[in-house]
């Protein structure tokens, strides 16, 4: 997994700048371990996304040295962690500053892969995939999500294990949300009451009807339909829309109520997510290189679930 940053450090300024590759330790970890070689608080290292623990990532970190004071990121020797590039800017590297990330996934079979899994390549890449959190989301065994059960329960939790918990409750109904709309066969397409997302963008308007030029949109994977991030305030769709996630937050109470408790602002996520630039070679009969983009936010396990008997996620309605 390589992020992409969506922009060049200018090289100078208070903040280190290091492109990292890490495997076997998670994010949060590696920039704990960066601010103790640089002897600063962990609050003044900054990345922009979680990268998985089990994978093999490059992504960038930030590192606030004031002007004069530096550090030899020669000498860093820490497990799992190699320094490939440092350089300097002007900011703090901040969470969702990057653009997206490219990936690069070896999928392989007991058996011949052809036929069918090639068919669904050509598909994946022309429709885009259900862009459902990931299993990592929730934590092993769910543990992310009982965490917010016990919070919305009334048990205080640190600040970071609290933020784990508020976004494995909203992503557990995000889920769920899209579990309706993919058995429905509304998930790649705008239906009235929707609100779209211009792709590659935060954009999103109200559909109100959906008409041949938004149809073609959709179809070219140029708008996609949204489902809810659970949470306090209106929402901004309508009609049949706002009738499934309001039935999937009334099977949920425990967890929409709790997210409202919290006040955590209500959004919107794409229901659909484009596979950029993909590509696969075979090695042999068994094994496929996929070679692959997506923006930030999505995860690869959307595109693996797509390709392979994949288990349900934490988010998977009964």
């Amino acid at each position: 997994m390589t992020e992409i940053l969506g922009f060049t450090p200018d090289g100078e300024g208070e903040h280190d700048f290091l492109w990292v590759e890490k495997e076997g330790q998670n994010t949060a970890w590696v920039a704990g371990a960066l601010a103790g070689f640089a002897g600063i608080r962990v609050g003044d290292v900054g990345f922009a996304g979680l990268k998985d623990r089990h994978a093999v990532a490059r992504q960038w970190f930030s590192v606030r040295r004031p002007a004069g004071d530096k550090a030899d990121w020669s000498r860093c020797d820490v497990a799992g962690i190699h320094i490939l590039e440092v350089t300097r800017h002007g900011r703090k590297l901040r969470r969702g500053a990057h653009r997206g990330n490219h990936f690069r996934l070896a999928l392989r079979g007991t058996g011949d892969i052809s036929g069918v899994v090639i068919d669904q390549l050509k598909a994946v890449r022309e429709q885009g995939v259900p862009n459902y959190f990931g299993e990592q989301r929730f934590g092993h065994g769910a543990r992310n999500l009982e965490m917010a059960r016990q919070l919305f329960a009334g048990r205080r939790l640190p600040r970071n294990r609290k933020s784990l918990a508020l976004s494995a409750a909203r992503s557990f109904l995000f889920n769920c949300v899209l579990d309706r709309r993919v058995a429905d066969g509304t998930w790649d397409r705008l239906i009235p009451g929707d609100s779209a997302n211009l792709d590659g963008s935060g954009s999103l308007f109200h559909v109100e009807s959906v008409d041949d030029e938004l149809q073609r949109r959709a179809e070219e994977l140029d708008l996609h339909p949204t489902g809810a991030l659970w949470g306090s305030g209106n929402s901004p769709v309508s009609g049949d829309v706002l009738e499934l996630e309001r039935a999937v937050a009334a099977a949920n109470a425990g967890l929409a109520g709790g997210l409202e408790a919290q006040r955590v602002a209500r959004a919107r996520r794409s229901l659909r997510v484009r596979v950029n630039e993909f590509t696969w070679v075979a090695e042999d009969e068994r094994t496929l290189w996929l070679d692959f983009s997506l923006t930030r936010g999505a995860f690869a396990t959307a595109v693996l679930r797509e390709l392979v008997q994949a288990p349900p996620t934490a988010g998977a309605e009964p």
